[in-house]
């Protein structure tokens, strides 16, 4: 079993623009694809795994998605990385659509879509990293008994002085975002599992 970096999509990959309801507004964050390179070039598992609930409540087709997931994987292509798995989370307790609609064990901070993507991948959860912009990312971590890192960008900033004081779940990590994470990251794996 191997250790992973999950990361969240939207504010970790690409800019926070709240639902991307078009094509056009899937905009990659600077050295975002430099990040996942890394990992890739490290021999380290990226795994992406998101909370979708647009989908749910209508904003966006299915097609939409599949559309944007084509797109950051092009991107990703284009400066020599990839990722090795994508789960997301398509529904909510007030989805439009009714197959969307039900309370899940995969939206985040849930740990379904970790559990899943373990099942898939054969993952050491616990000596894995959850990287993402928001609290609900590190409880998720938390709950799968993972490293949570939190990244300054998308609504990490916010997070970080509004919402992260007092939450019994702290980061172990805090970063400028993506790259620094996973340069963190590989230090930190690299000190916990020394070659011999």
């Amino acid at each position: 079993m191997r250790p992973a970096v999950f990361l969240d999509r939207d504010g970790t990959i690409n800019e926070q623009m709240g639902y991307i309801n078009h094509l056009s507004r899937f905009v990659m964050l600077p050295q975002a694809a430099a990040a996942i390179r890394l990992l890739n070039e490290q021999g380290i598992l990226a795994v992406v795994v998101s909370n979708q609930s647009g989908l749910a409540r209508g904003y966006f087709p299915e097609s939409l998605l599949e559309k944007v997931h084509a797109k950051m994987r092009g991107a990703l292509a284009e400066a020599g990385a990839h990722i090795d798995g994508l789960y997301f989370c398509p529904h909510h307790p007030e989805a439009k659509e009714e197959r969307f609609r039900l309370v899940c064990n995969c939206r985040k901070p849930k740990p379904g879509l970790f559990l899943q993507a373990a099942t898939d991948l054969d993952l050491d959860l616990a000596r894995s990293y959850v990287v993402g912009d928001r609290w609900s990312d590190l409880k998720a971590a938390a709950a799968v008994q993972a490293k949570g890192v939190l990244v300054l960008t998308g609504y990490g900033r916010g997070d970080y002085e509004y919402i992260g004081p007092g939450q019994p779940v702290q980061p172990a990590y805090i970063a400028e975002d993506l790259y620094a994470a996973v340069q963190w990251i590989v230090r930190d794996m690299a000190g916990q599992f020394p070659a011999r």
